[in-house]
């Protein structure tokens, strides 16, 4: 198999988009009231599962980007398959591992349910029509896991439903504009995806509380203005710019929710990911 270098690694894995998960993790104990120890614990899991993803992902996709991207990890032969297959189930294997210890056999179920989710995207739901809701289900998943500790008892996870949806619903965006990295795209679909975007920031930050308000619109004025100069141009790297952006600026959206769900001051930190997803976005790509 051979050993893989650490950029290499890097770059395989899209390590630093990785910025833009724990913050799922995050807003779903919030709304489910168990925000604590266990929540460090989860977050790291879920992001070994995203990682595990991306790896997954590349290694599915290593007969199309030996043609449309031959500068990737595996294309260039400085990462083989063999090696992207065994770190991706590496990883998933650690990602339900760390969640079952970190809260128990029911968070280990959720996890491995997000696992599974994951793979049925990379393997054969990605360019099919169901490909977006696998996905969007994917960070639905990532939020509830957020929720495991508090189990059953008060409805835990009917609390943190809300706000995976809303993460949900953001994703399922960003990946209809994936779809067009490569080839571009006409101008409605960056227009539409800009004004569904505006509607959810909207809906996010029409409740009381200056900063879920500052957050929501923070996300809103970074991703729709990439959005906006992809439905002016809409060409491949426009729509690639918007697609990173969606990326990078997720945390300020999931910070909004959490502080929505009253802890403002996890809201902060959980958003203040965002610019340092966006500069370490300029070394490593995070699509």
């Amino acid at each position: 198999m051979g050993r893989i270098a650490m950029r290499d690694l890097v770059e395989l894995v899209r390590m630093p988009a990785a910025l833009s998960v724990p913050g799922d993790v995050v807003a779903g104990a919030a709304a489910a009231g168990v925000l604590g120890r266990r929540t460090a614990g989860l977050a790291c899991a879920s992001v070994c599962l995203y990682w595990a993803g991306m790896a997954a992902n590349d290694w599915a996709d290593r007969h199309v980007d030996a043609v449309e991207r031959p500068g990737r990890a595996i294309p260039s032969g400085r990462v083989s398959p063999g090696a992207a297959l065994a770190v991706a189930a590496g990883l998933t294997a650690g990602g339900v591992s760390a969640a079952a210890l970190a809260a128990g056999p029911r968070a280990g179920a959720l996890a491995a349910a997000l696992a599974g989710a994951v793979w049925t995207y990379d393997l054969a739901a990605k360019d099919t029509p169901a490909g977006p809701a696998v996905m969007a289900l994917c960070r639905v998943l990532d939020v509830l896991l957020g929720a495991a500790p508090g189990g059953r008892a008060g409805g835990a996870f009917s609390a943190a439903m809300p706000a995976a949806l809303v993460v949900g619903a953001h994703t399922y965006l960003l990946t209809l504009l994936s779809r067009r990295e490569v080839s571009g795209s006409g101008p409605h679909l960056p227009a539409g995806t800009l004004a569904a975007t505006l509607a959810l920031a909207s809906a996010v930050g029409r409740r009381r509380g200056w900063t879920q308000n500052a957050l929501a619109a923070w996300y809103a004025a970074r991703f729709g203005l990439a959005q906006a100069r992809a439905a002016a141009d809409p060409s491949a790297p426009n729509i690639r710019a918007a697609v990173g952006s969606g990326i990078t600026t997720l945390p300020a959206l999931q910070g909004a929710l959490t502080a929505h769900a009253g802890a403002e001051g996890a809201g902060l930190a959980v958003a203040a990911a965002a610019p340092l997803a966006g500069i370490l976005a300029t070394k490593v790509s995070p699509t």
